[in-house]
């Protein structure tokens, strides 16, 4: 034969079997290559029963881990029977001679190619099939758990009267077991078909008959199975009716039967389903007829019918009896989803409450007085002040603070105020020298709490602190420091062993530790040790030096992280924030439990309802959602998270939650009683961020109730965008003591603000009493503004303050030289029918890389005020003295005069400007020498200026309150930050 590679032709090579030494060594490599996958996919298991173990939730790893492996069994077994069983069949039901055709004669060689394998083929294909369907079963674990352990909703869909937790818990896992049948229906016909054609039974182009007769009653039986799940998939469909998600008006996600689906759709699938009915029984009568006739008919009639009767007669009820009266057809089942809705989010105890939006009181003094009572205002703001507490309470390069911090309750003088917290947590990017011992034995945890009052700031604008130092030290007593888990503690830590860990330091040098907890995973174990090592890919914590005896190893140390390990059926809120509960600093957590499977509710996708302007800046902030898009959710557990032992504790929170109840029947004993919660922690408790944006998104459209008002759009409303910066994202929610209108006292808050679709005026203000342990807990309350008049929105307030001459001055000198201008939360605070706005104002200037409080922004009633101080601000609008205070003490400071009397400090500021201009005019000339000259003149009365400032401080008070030993001013009486110098 020719050489048919394209090169000269020539002798052949023969190659010979290889030595016995080749052999043996390719065996021994096949052999560790085996063992070393084997070991690997152990490594993972081990590691994860070992993990599981440590935190005492070994119980959720077997449930789901036995799950899994049951659901892969029984549905791979099923489906490698019905696939093998059919193909088995078909070949015992093959004709024993085969036509004389070309077609067969090609055949015979594919038939006496595999004659020798036939049983390891079958083995093989039965055994993939099977390997694919059980991996796709055992992902339907919750769902498997969910149908098994169902509890009642104790209440009806409106339309078949069925308890929800038939669509929630039960319809699902039907339509997995349809979807199942659907595969191993189509599978088997396939099959079964290649089989037939492959040994005769079926025929393309040989003479006679197509198909034999063994042939065509083996595949019109499994054809009739087919529709016969089709039937079952018709009736099925009837029920999904009522969570069948559509558009509608002004809902994307509008969930639930219509008027065209409840009078066509409904009486649609029925008629279907009897069509199918008889079809499967035509398929199946052709095991006695022997003829395609009269299955292929009904086949063509049942698709004929999906397309008449499910498809065009729907259209027809649509066109012609619906949108000619849309509004009186659709009303009942508008009226059905706005009930469904409201129940489904916890927001139909809502209040809604008309308000004017304009000031009732004249008496300016007496509103002045009120101001304290009103609202605890907060200008320190937890998401702008992260670098101050960094650059001041950091002490190491090793430690940072998260970017955005949080804001809790403490108690002082017997009086709860709000307080913005963070954690000192360690970080690896600071540390001296970067090696595995360093980053993993060394450096291994945060140290201290640092808190600062959210009402006030020092005279030059920094936080007041009430934790501080290192080791930290105010109110907050004595409590364990260090921080092995936090929420930038991402790698992995080994501690416990004859390697010293770094505590803090201090004057005196470095302090060492060793860690005294139980938690992590001992590595004592040489195969733990080598689990570890495949598993994180490091070989050295097999071998090293550095491990021994009492050595743990740290990792899934997040609080977001563990809590979802331990309960993987939660969806987690974004932000886990720490609290110090009994000594102990602890990460509270909140999670919810959600389904898409609530009748007639509308359905949202958290991942954008909850997204704001603080997640566009930060993924850490993100939801962890098990299902992205639900229409039923439930705060219905709190976690907590320790942040020395990692100890992960949760907590019912919600007693009636079907859904809960239903996840503690599937994992016993995980969640601990709500009646466990412990007073001091429940101080502690707060309404979830996440749970109130989506509540929120949900009210801008179903704070109506009835069906004619919904339908017309009038009162739509949306979440403004954040006008503080320039992300495009959504306001975040934020954290307030206040009083709205029909309470007595102060609460701790959570509040927004709402526009009308497409405009910037305000259309509501929304807050939720965010107090756990309180009476009106999660009472949700609407001030709704007329429609009629215009009230100003927080775009256009902001807008209303960046307009004004003189604050617009202001802020061009406050960006002077190298400096910028943050915007802090600009919170609303209803106010005697009005609203008042606040924000404040910070600087990064000069040498400076951290922002400080320098101004106060004020707007009450068209009356606008950009001072130093909130005190200053507030007098300036309402035309009046702050409230009285108790008469100063001796050695007490007073309040030093207003920039604006204060000669040293306005000459330095008239200097500021004259330099500024000078620059501009050398910019415009090009004259480089002299806007060098311009920017030193201007750096230096800006110092001078705040020199200045700080002197009068210094000889006439800072605080405006008493001041106290140590030199922290206090609050005034009426809950104001005290008043103090600008820069």
């Amino acid at each position: 034969m020719p050489d048919r590679g394209g090169g000269p032709s020539g002798p052949r090579i023969r190659v010979g079997r290889p030595s016995r030494r080749v052999r043996t060594l390719l065996m021994t490599l096949g052999v560790l290559a085996v063992l070393g996958m084997a070991f690997t996919m152990f490594a993972g298991f081990w590691t994860d029963w070992l993990w599981y173990r440590s935190v005492n939730y070994s119980s959720v790893f077997t449930t789901t881990l036995w799950t899994k492996i049951g659901l892969f069994s029984v549905f791979g077994v099923l489906m490698a029977l019905a696939v093998g069983f059919n193909i088995w069949l078909a070949h015992r039901l093959r004709p024993p001679l085969s036509a004389m055709s070309m077609e067969q004669q090609n055949l015979d060689r594919y038939r006496m190619s595999i004659a020798p394998y036939k049983k390891w083929l079958l083995f093989g294909i039965t055994a993939l099939v099977g390997l694919i369907a059980g991996a796709s079963a055992s992902g339907q674990w919750r769902t498997w758990l969910m149908w098994v352990n169902g509890v009642p909703f104790g209440q009806k869909d409106p339309q078949f009267k069925l308890d929800v937790s038939f669509y929630a818990f039960d319809l699902p896992w039907y339509r997995f077991l349809l979807g199942f049948g659907f595969a191993a229906a189509i599978l088997s016909v396939i099959a079964a078909a290649l089989t037939h054609y492959l040994y005769g039974g079926l025929r393309v182009t040989s003479p006679g008959a197509r198909a034999t007769s063994a042939a065509t009653g083996h595949l019109s039986v499994l054809i009739g199975v087919f529709v016969a799940l089709k039937a079952v998939a018709y009736w099925l469909d009837r029920y999904g009716l009522a969570v069948k998600s559509s558009d509608f008006r002004a809902t994307d996600n509008w969930t639930g039967l219509r008027y065209v689906d409840a009078n066509a759709y409904l009486p649609a699938k029925t008629i279907l389903f009897c069509i199918a009915v008889i079809c499967a029984l035509l398929f199946f009568a052709t095991i006695w007829r022997r003829t395609w006739q009269l299955p292929v008919i009904g086949f063509g009639l049942m698709v004929l019918s999906a397309i008449l009767i499910g498809g065009l007669y729907p259209a027809i009820v649509q066109k012609f009896q619906v949108q000619p009266n849309e509004q009186a057809k659709e009303a009942p089942y508008v009226e059905k989803n706005l009930e469904a809705t409201r129940k489904a989010y916890g927001i139909d105890g809502t209040k809604v409450t008309d308000y004017s939006g304009t000031g009732n009181t004249e008496d300016k003094t007496k509103l002045r007085d009120d101001v304290g009572a009103t609202a605890s205002i907060r200008i320190m703001d937890p998401n702008i002040v992260s670098p101050t507490f960094q650059q001041l309470q950091q002490i190491r390069n090793y430690y940072a603070f998260p970017e955005n911090l949080d804001v809790d309750r403490y108690a002082k003088d017997g009086k709860d105020q709000d307080t913005v917290i963070g954690l000192r947590e360690i970080n690896l990017a600071g540390i001296p020298k970067k090696n595995w011992i360093n980053n993993h034995f060394r450096y291994t945890h945060g140290y201290g709490v640092v808190a600062a009052e959210g009402t006030s700031a020092d005279a030059q604008g920094r936080p007041n602190f009430t934790e501080s130092n290192l080791p930290s030290k105010g109110d907050l007593g004595t409590y364990e420091q260090r921080v092995y888990y936090g929420e930038k503690t991402t790698t992995y830590s080994i501690v416990g062993g004859p390697q010293k860990e770094i505590d803090y330091s201090d004057d005196n040098g470095e302090k060492t530790t060793s860690y005294k907890g139980d938690s992590g995973v001992n590595l004592s174990n040489p195969v733990n040790r080598a689990a570890y090592a495949v598993a994180f890919g490091e070989p050295q914590i097999l071998y090293s030096g550095a491990i021994g005896d009492g050595s743990r190893i740290l990792y899934n140390r997040t609080p977001k992280e563990r809590v979802e390990a331990v309960a993987p059926w939660l969806t987690i809120d974004g932000d886990a924030y720490p609290a110090v509960v009994d000594g102990r600093i602890q990460w509270i957590v909140d999670a919810y439990t959600t389904t898409n499977g609530y009748p007639y509710s509308s359905r949202t996708t958290l991942g954008d309802t909850t997204a704001d302007s603080l997640t566009a800046t930060n993924d850490n902030r993100a939801v962890v959602a098990q299902q992205n898009q639900v229409n039923y959710i439930r705060n219905s557990v709190k976690a907590t998270v320790d942040a020395y032992t990692g100890k992960v504790k949760l907590f019912q929170w919600d007693t009636k939650d079907p859904v809960l109840k239903t996840w503690m029947k599937a994992f016993p004993n995980t969640v601990e009683p709500k009646s466990d919660i412990s007073k001091s922690l429940m101080d502690h408790l707060r309404y979830p961020q996440d749970l109130f944006k989506v509540q929120r998104e949900l009210l801008t459209r179903y704070h109506v109730k009835d069906a004619t008002t919904f339908l017309s759009g009038s009162e739509v409303w949306q979440v403004p965008d954040d006008p503080t910066n320039r992300s495009g994202s959504a306001v975040p929610p934020y954290y307030l003591s206040m009083k709205m209108p029909d309470q007595q006292a102060q609460s701790f808050s959570l509040t927004t603000t709402l526009t009308p679709t497409g405009r910037d005026n305000l259309s509501a203000f929304m807050a939720v009493d965010a107090e756990a342990g309180t009476g009106d807990y999660g009472k949700i309350r609407i001030l709704k503004l007329p429609t009629n008049t215009t009230v100003n929105g927080p775009k256009q307030v902001q807008s209303q303050f960046n307009s004004q001459e003189d604050i617009a001055e202001s802020i061009r000198l406050l960006r002077g030289g190298d400096s910028e201008v943050e915007y802090g939360n600009l919170l609303t605070v209803p106010l005697d029918g009005g609203l008042l706005y606040v924000e404040p104002v910070y600087v990064r200037g000069g040498g400076l890389k951290y922002p400080l409080l320098r101004k106060v922004l004020v707007t009450y009633g068209g009356q606008t005020a950009f001072e130093n101080t909130l005190d200053e601000a507030l007098n300036k609008v309402f035309g009046a003295d702050g409230p009285a205070t108790e008469p100063p003490d001796e050695g007490d400071t007073t309040t030093p005069p207003p920039t604006s009397d204060n000669p040293t400090v306005q000459q330095a500021l008239e200097d500021a400007q004259k330099a500024f201009d000078a620059g501009q005019e050398a910019l415009k000339k090009n004259d480089w020498e002299a806007y060098g000259k311009a920017q030193k003149d201007l750096e230096d009365a800006l110092r001078r200026a705040e020199d200045a400032q700080a002197e009068a401080s210094r000889a006439g008070g800072a605080g405006g309150g008493e001041s106290k030993p140590g030199g922290k001013p206090s609050s005034s009486p009426s809950g104001s930050p005290s008043p103090k110098p600008s820069s």
